[in-house]
């Protein structure tokens, strides 16, 4: 059991440099085809208020933040009906996601 622990605690483990934790520089995805996300391509998954969410899919990884207007009021503009996506944010990616 003490064994099984360990082995599921090096999922934890420091992949950047014993003690330094990962970077503060969260721009890059650290997956398997690391790159800066601005190399990923970006959609918008509508939540279920009706509000637009920016998603990126790396077929590892995913990524989503509340799309906001300038100022920082959220941004509902009826691209998709609530719960859907529009656009291809799975592209940019070599991983294949079967989904």
């Amino acid at each position: 059991m003490a064994t099984a622990c360990a082995f599921g605690l090096t999922a934890c483990a420091d992949f950047e440099g014993i003690g330094g934790g990962y970077s503060a520089d969260k721009t890059y995805d650290r997956g398997f085809d690391k790159k800066h996300l601005s190399q990923l391509q970006a959609g918008i998954w509508v939540d279920p208020n009706g509000c637009d969410h920016w998603i990126i899919d790396d077929g590892v990884e995913g990524y989503l933040s509340q799309r906001l207007d300038k100022y920082g009021k959220p941004v509902c503009s009826g691209i998709a009906q609530p719960t859907y996506t529009a656009g291809d944010f799975k592209g940019g990616s070599n991983v294949r996601d079967p989904n």
